[in-house]
């Protein structure tokens, strides 16, 4: 170390080091790109920044080079695409092409971005990384949602049970439900009644009878509504196709017949 030491500092060294700098060959790209306000040189520093991308690019694609290795070589490709586009937005402000809208897109085909992730990418083997794959993973698509009339198609009166009496199953539960309810209601109050002290009289006065008998008579007693109109059902046999078929057919032959005067004839 000392002997490069005192090599540097003989006038021959100085004096090389000069005519690289005055030649420009140990010129340091800036750090910042506004510093540059030539576009020549903004050029040139644009230029050797793709070809440092490239020369990373294929270096990544190594799956070997191990983990740490390759994230060191995604990150320093997204900090030199980053510089990359400053220089791009210094060449356009000083008058130069504007590569950011009309230039060819480079290395977007070779990059991926995370959804929710923009601007940076991951290159070669850096998007088989653990925990990387799953993010490129996509979530399968939500079910499409119905629409309110798509809801409504299969809805009829069933759905809101205005036809659960007609099963001949609901009534007779119901009747018997109802009539134990009533039983354990009158012997909940003649219990009642009886630890009060009140007697309660075995052979009540039917006061309905008069009622009962005109209603025996009556034949509209039991359906008022028969009186505005024939009974109604709450199902009526619907023909099927082919007994539309067969009453047109008899139709049309009752209408030949009587069109050529025979009525003898057996349909």
């Amino acid at each position: 170390m000392a002997r490069n030491a005192e090599k540097a500092m003989t006038t021959l060294a100085r004096w090389r080091a000069a005519k690289e700098t005055e030649a420009g060959k140990n010129d340091r790209r800036p750090y910042l790109a506004s510093e540059c306000r030539d576009v020549k040189q903004c050029e040139k520093w644009r230029l050797e920044i793709i070809r440092e991308i490239s020369k990373k690019v294929a270096q990544i694609q190594n799956a070997g080079l191990g983990e740490f290795r390759i994230r060191d070589l995604n990150d320093e490709i997204n900090k030199l695409l980053r510089e990359k586009r400053h220089w791009e937005n210094q060449i356009s402000d000083l008058g130069g092409p504007h590569y950011r809208r009309y230039g060819p897109k480079m290395f977007d085909a070779d990059g991926r971005e995370v959804p929710g992730n923009r601007g940076y990418k991951y290159f070669g083997a850096a998007k088989d990384l653990p925990g990387v794959r799953e993010l490129f993973e996509q979530e399968p698509p939500p079910p499409p949602r119905k629409s309110r009339a798509e809801l409504m198609k299969d809805i009829d009166a069933d759905y809101y049970g205005y036809r659960d009496d007609d099963d001949g199953i609901l009534i007779p539960l119901e009747q018997k439900a109802e009539k134990q309810a009533m039983q354990e209601a009158i012997a909940e109050w003649k219990k009642t009644q009886a630890e009060k002290g009140i007697e309660i009289p075995d052979d009540d006065e039917d006061i309905y009878a008069e009622y009962k008998d005109q209603s025996e008579n009556d034949p509209y007693s039991d359906n008022p509504l028969e009186t505005l109109g024939p009974k109604l059902t709450s199902h009526v046999p619907v023909p099927t196709q082919k007994d539309i078929e067969a009453a047109l057919l008899k139709k049309r032959k009752l209408e030949l017949l009587q069109k050529y005067g025979i009525e003898d004839i057996d349909d």
